[in-house]
């Protein structure tokens, strides 16, 4: 196993210390890293440079990113860079995007998850467009978000829209998303029903609703761990039922990826969201060195890259 974190922006020969405890617990456990430029991905669009300091790597092996949020677009880039010096990432550039962008992995988890509709758009899109796709909340509630992120710090007002028929209240919501989103935009927006899960309290600083909400990792369809997604309130005894989320997590089409879960008032367990693995955070909270010590022990052993 070789991971692959993100260089620090002002010296690309460290690790971004945004990753210290993650490279901390692989060096503990004698995992190899080597470190790529997101800069020079980024913003000067040059795959190869980004790379340049992974050492060559014969014969190849399997790699994982560890890094920031990439467009599908970037990823392949990364991706096919990282192939040039030997290195392969355990998810391919179609596994990275059936996990990142909600609508690409709807259909695996649509019985389990809130009601989604989408639409690729700029942000440009008429109010009419938008009310017709809301069409089927009739006057229930709903939140916006675009195909990987919502503003959910901007509750109020760039996230909750409390009636989907509301068209004063759905106007100032999706225009202040799209305009807080700016060049952001993950290709369009995407509507969700709002589900009344179990409540923790409200962000102390955001002042959002915060839910018991667990994250939970999958490694070759098994599970790996899982980790209480907030920081704050109180989760008591709650854990979630993990046999009932890996039959879900046997349809998804991806090698590494995370589910995000939490339980309705009504007691039901729903799926909340899907994400590529590479690019999820760990909480604050969670046991870092035992998170690479599960996935080092899960790892393929022969090198090859599982099936999504």
């Amino acid at each position: 196993m070789k991971l692959i974190f993100c260089s620090d922006p002002l010296d690309v020969r460290r690790p971004d210390p945004a990753y210290e405890a993650e490279i901390t617990a692989a060096e503990g456990l004698g995992i190899e890293y080597a470190c790529v430029s997101f800069e020079a991905l980024i913003y000067e669009r040059d795959p190869a440079k980004a790379v340049g300091r992974v050492p060559l790597t014969s014969p190849p092996g399997l790699g994982l990113y560890r890094g920031w949020m990439l467009s599908p677009g970037r990823y392949t880039q990364l991706y096919e860079a990282l192939a040039e010096r030997g290195v392969r990432l355990i998810n391919d550039p179609t596994a990275y995007l059936h996990c990142h962008y909600l609508p690409e992995s709807y259909r695996r988890i649509e019985p389990y998850t809130p009601r989604t509709v989408w639409l690729r758009t700029g942000a440009d899109v008429s109010t009419d467009t938008v009310m017709e796709l809301l069409r089927p909340f009739g006057a229930a509630p709903v939140i916006v978000k675009d195909f990987v992120k919502s503003r959910k710090h901007e509750w109020e007002e760039a996230c909750y829209i409390p009636s989907a028929a509301d068209r004063v209240a759905v106007e100032r919501v999706v225009r202040k998303f799209l305009d807080l989103q700016g060049e952001d935009l993950a290709e369009g927006l995407v509507f969700r029903e709002f589900v009344e899960f179990e409540r923790l309290g409200s962000h102390s600083k955001s002042g959002m609703p915060l839910t018991k909400e667990f994250r939970l990792f999958f490694l070759d369809h098994q599970p790996l761990c899982w980790m209480q997604y907030w920081e704050e309130g109180d989760y008591g005894s709650a854990t979630p039922p993990l046999d009932r989320f890996h039959e879900i997590a046997r349809s998804v089409q991806s090698c590494f990826f995370t589910m995000d879960v939490a339980k309705r008032k009504d007691g039901k367990w729903m799926v909340v969201e899907l994400g590529d693995g590479q690019v999820a955070g760990l909480p604050e909270s969670a046991d870092v060195s035992a998170f690479y010590a599960a996935l080092l022990r899960q790892w393929p052993a022969d090198g090859e890259t599982p099936r999504p």
